[in-house]
């Protein structure tokens, strides 16, 4: 199984355009760019994981066809509003090869979907329902949906666990996508090879007004599911950096109880840029025992999952 991360930015990307905090002034000097989130996997079948704004950007030189399927995990913009430059696969085929592209997504999220995209309905999209605890029907690909929180205006918000059979075993992914808290555990049938989840801060914010998981919490998660490899995503800016002499306005969240490095007694310093990031985590992960070193993904990182092999 192999995974492409197309992007893994929040919603408004980094750096935010117009912004000139600490973070987004140092990628911008480094010239570093994080996409919004979304993954191509690449089992028997192509299968595009979410698809925002800048879809095109990220296909552009990866994809020369249709996928063979898509996964929405909620409604959310950053997760849907590059649906339209799908009607492109369309358009370099004759009329009567074409076929929708099978896109899987709650009945929750479809209702929302239809509202914006009801016009690629059985013309660009062909509309599939993921339903909780049922294996997505049509793919060689098991695929199945576990309920996510990301509050109350993505209802029906969804993580996928997916599944290969390969000559060495079968191999398993799990992408949690947004989210604050499960409702229940994912289904994780076997010894899961890796585990991609949302790390839109370092430390738990004081508040969490957009409902997402920061890497504080996220480790809790990755002890429970003890994946071979991990993988962070979404990542963010929103969070106070020391001496930052450039306000940021809402997004600035300071953390609610940070995590304190035992050789200094102080907080794990806020990341700048992505080289902050990874070895902030890779300390954070060594110090407090993580049994898995995430890696701190970033757009167009292609990773092959085979059972025993570690990243990190």
């Amino acid at each position: 199984m192999e995974v492409t991360f197309l992007g893994t930015g929040s919603a408004w990307g980094l750096p935010e355009f117009p912004c000139r905090c600490a973070v987004c002034s140092t990628m911008r000097k480094l010239g570093e760019e994080r996409t919004r989130t979304s993954l191509l996997v690449k089992t028997r079948e192509l299968i595009l994981v979410d698809c925002g704004p800048d879809i095109r950007k990220q296909l552009h030189g990866r994809l020369d066809r249709s996928p063979d399927a898509i996964l929405i995990t909620h409604s959310h913009g950053d997760h849907t509003s590059g649906l339209d430059e799908l009607v492109a696969f369309k358009r370099i085929m004759e009329k009567e090869s074409w076929r929708p592209i099978p896109t899987y997504a709650t009945e929750e999220t479809w209702a929302r979907l239809e509202r914006v995209f009801g016009y690629l309905v059985g013309d660009v999209l062909e509309k599939r329902i993921a339903r909780i605890g049922e294996p997505l029907d049509g793919l060689e690909t098991k695929v199945e949906a576990f309920a996510t929180d990301h509050g109350p205006v993505a209802k029906g918000s969804v993580g996928y666990v997916l599944e290969e059979r390969t000559p060495l075993g079968w191999v398993r992914i799990l992408y949690t996508s947004d989210f604050e808290d499960l409702p229940q555990d994912p289904p994780i049938d076997g010894q899961l090879h890796a585990a991609i989840i949302q790390s839109h801060w370092l430390h738990e914010p004081s508040w969490n007004r957009p409902h997402h998981m920061s890497f504080q919490r996220a480790m809790d998660y990755l002890r429970r599911w003890n994946p071979e490899n991990a993988f962070l995503v979404h990542i963010s800016d929103e969070y106070l950096v020391d001496g930052d002499p450039f306000p940021k306005g809402l997004k600035a969240v300071p953390p609610k109880s940070p995590m304190l490095d035992p050789s200094t007694g102080l907080p794990y310093p806020q990341p700048l840029c992505h080289q902050d990031w990874q070895e902030t985590v890779s300390k954070i992960s060594a110090d407090l025992g993580l049994g898995v070193r995430p890696q701190v993904a970033m757009d167009g990182l292609k990773v092959e999952i085979l059972p025993g092999k570690r990243y990190g």
